[in-house]
């Protein structure tokens, strides 16, 4: 070899050694996108998880309401039709008081298992925009991880770059989903 081969040799091996540490960090921060998109990709689960089991809590209450209305609207014809006889009895009369009663018990309750499916619901729709916001976050840090890997075969640090400046978008998203009212 001669001497500028071995000068040109030498300086490859130093460009590749400076090159290496550089992988290694983008390397290094792929794999930390990788492992928060492996923690958003379960909140977003597990809020989508919440937003369906809150829609059959949602669905449950609404059909206890449904069931105590007919009820109620059941006993209101009994009454109604008791009251449109002629001379009732005392015993009948005594019934129909405690059917009256039963009857205003039952509109106390049905305003209360209203309340408590409306609420259902509203953890329903804020179940779901926090979901959105999961998989929104998910699919920004999901792009960043393959801009990141562009960088290891190009070798062109722009990609790295604009991977790291999307991922940082999608971690913000995906964070914000905690925040929401």
């Amino acid at each position: 070899m001669e001497p500028t081969e071995i000068q040109e040799f030498s300086k490859q091996m130093e460009e590749a050694r400076e090159g290496g540490e550089s992988l290694r960090s983008i390397s290094l921060a792929i794999s930390i996108l990788a492992v928060l998109v492996a923690i958003v990709t379960v909140a977003g689960h597990r809020t989508h998880t919440e937003a369906v089991l809150n829609q059959s809590k949602a669905g449950d209450q609404w059909n206890e309401y449904q069931a105590k209305k007919i009820r109620q609207d059941n006993l209101q014809v009994v009454v109604e039709t008791i009251g449109l006889q002629p001379n009732p009895s005392p015993a009948t009369t005594a019934k129909l008081a405690d059917f009256r009663a039963h009857i205003d018990k039952w509109k106390s309750d049905l305003a209360e298992e209203q309340d408590k499916a409306r609420e259902y619901e509203v953890e329903v729709k804020h179940d779901e925009a926090q979901a959105s916001r999961y998989d929104l976050g998910e699919a920004l840090l999901q792009i960043a991880v393959v801009l990141a890997s562009i960088t290891l075969l190009t070798r062109q640090r722009a990609y790295f770059l604009f991977g790291l400046s999307i991922g940082l978008a999608g971690l913000i998203i995906a964070a914000s989903a905690l925040f929401l009212p």
